[in-house]
C-alpha cells in the first residue's frame, strides 16, 4: 500500500454530558479523525481519540496533531508498505505517541480492508459474530444519582456494569450498589488513584465478589501491583501500564494482574492489540476492549478487535449518542436487548462514513501530501 495523501481533521461534537473519573471531568471530547487517500485511489478513516488533557496519558488531541503532521506523515507519504506490520516498523524511531499512531493505521486498516474486499473481523483473526457491551459511570455528586443511572443502563440491556471510584468514592458506594441490584456484573476503576498504603481498602472490596478492579495504583507500574494482586482475591485488570505486548508479557510474567483491558488507541492500534491478545490468550489471561469515548470511526474499529476470541468481558462500546450528540458515520450501530452488537461483516469500517458531518464538526484542518 502506498499512501499519497493524508487529510488531519480536528473534530469537536458537542457532547450530552459531563463525565467524572478520578483524574477530572470531561466538559467537551475533541477527537482526531485521519483520512488517507492511496496511489489506488482507496480512502481510509482512522481515530486518534486521545484525551484534551495530559491526565490519562501524555497524549493529548494538540500532541496527536503535531505527532501527525511533523513526524508520523513524512515517515509513510509516498512509501510502498507491503503490510501494516512494515508501516508500523518504520515508525518504531518515534517513541510512545501511541494514539497518534493508532490514528494513521487504523485507517490503513480500513483502506487494506477495502483493497482486499475482506471484513476487519477476517482480516485481525476474529471468531465472534456479536461482541458483548458493558456500560461505564463516572463519579457522581450522590449515591442515589449513581443507582438511578445503573437501573437506566440495566434495562437497556447491557451486561456490565462499571464504575469509577477515586479515594472517598469507593467501598461505599460498591455497597450501596451491591445492596439494590444483587449479584450484577460489576467492576470498579481506579484510573490509578491508590497507592499500596490502601491495601486494606481493596482487601474489603473483595467482599463484594466484583469482576475486576481496573487500574487501582500507578499508570506506569506494574511491581506495586504484582504485589497488591497477591494481597487480594479481586482481579486486578491492567490498563495505563499496558502499551504493547512486551508490557502484557512482563505483567504476566510478574503476576501483576489476571485481566488486560486493551484500548486500541493506548497501544498504538490493531496490530499491537491483537499481538497483547495472542500474549494474554497464550498464558490464560483473558482480556476486554476499552474506550476512549471514541465516535463511530473509532469505535468500529473496536468492535472489529473485541471478535477476537479471548475476549470474554463485555467492551466498553455504548452507542454514540449516550456522550456525542452525533455522529460522524451514518446508521451506527445499536446494543439490542441481550446487550450485543452486531460485529458487521462489510469490508471497510462496516458503516459509511458521512464526510459532510466531519467537515461541519472540524475546528482544525491539516492537508499533507
Amino acid at each position: 500500500m502506498k499512501i499519497k495523501k493524508i487529510v488531519l481533521h480536528k473534530v469537536e461534537i458537542p457532547i450530552v454530558t459531563s463525565f467524572t473519573t478520578s483524574f477530572g471531568t470531561l466538559t467537551n471530547k475533541p477527537t482526531v479523525i485521519v483520512k488517507i487517500e492511496t496511489y489506488d485511489g482507496i480512502i481510509g478513516y482512522g481515530e486518534a481519540a486521545a484525551m484534551p488533557f495530559p491526565f490519562y496519558s501524555p497524549d493529548t488531541i494538540d500532541i496527536c496533531m503535531l505527532a501527525l503532521r511533523d513526524y508520523i506523515a513524512p515517515l509513510v507519504l509516498h512509501k510502498d508498505f507491503p503490510d501494516v506490520q512494515s508501516l508500523m516498523d518504520s515508525l518504531k524511531i518515534i517513541k510512545k505517541h501511541t494514539f497518534a499512531k493508532a490514528g494513521l493505521e487504523t485507517a490503513v486498516w480500513m483502506a487494506l480492508s477495502i483493497q482486499q474486499d475482506t471484513a476487519l473481523k477476517v482480516l485481525l483473526g476474529g471468531t465472534q459474530n456479536k461482541v458483548a457491551v458493558g456500560a461505564r459511570i463516572g463519579i457522581k455528586k450522590t449515591i442515589e444519582e449513581i443507582l438511578d443511572e445503573i437501573a437506566v443502563k440495566l434495562e437497556e440491556g447491557f451486561q456490565r456494569i462499571k464504575i469509577k471510584i477515586k479515594p472517598g468514592w469507593d467501598i461505599t458506594v460498591v455497597e450501596a450498589i451491591r445492596r439494590k441490584f444483587g449479584s450484577i456484573l460489576l467492576m470498579v476503576d481506579a484510573n490509578s488513584a491508590y497507592t499500596l498504603e490502601d491495601v486494606k481498602l481493596f482487601k474489603a472490596l473483595d467482599q463484594y465478589s466484583l469482576t475486576m478492579i481496573e487500574q487501582p495504583l500507578a499508570d506506569d507500574d506494574i511491581v506495586d501491583h504484582s504485589v497488591l494482586q497477591k494481597e487480594i482475591t479481586t482481579p486486578i485488570c491492567l490498563d495505563e501500564s499496558i502499551l504493547s505486548a512486551d508490557d502484557a508479557r512482563r505483567a504476566i510474567y510478574l503476576h501483576a494482574c489476571k485481566v488486560i483491558n486493551i484500548k486500541p488507541g493506548r497501544v498504538g492500534g490493531l496490530l499491537e492489540s491483537k499481538k497483547i491478545h495472542d500474549v494474554c490468550q497464550k498464558h490464560a489471561v483473558d482480556v476486554w476492549c476499552g474506550g476512549m469515548f471514541e465516535t463511530g470511526i473509532g469505535r468500529a474499529f473496536n468492535i472489529a478487535i473485541s471478535s477476537l476470541p479471548n475476549y470474554v468481558y463485555p467492551g466498553d462500546i455504548s452507542p454514540i449518542n449516550l456522550f456525542y450528540v452525533d455522529d460522524l458515520v451514518k446508521d451506527s450501530f445499536t446494543v439490542d436487548h441481550y446487550g450485543y452488537v452486531k460485529v458487521p461483516e462489510e469490508p471497510g469500517l462496516g458503516f459509511d462514513v458521512d464526510e459532510k458531518k466531519i467537515e461541519r464538526y472540524t475546528v482544525e484542518k491539516v492537508t499533507i501530501g
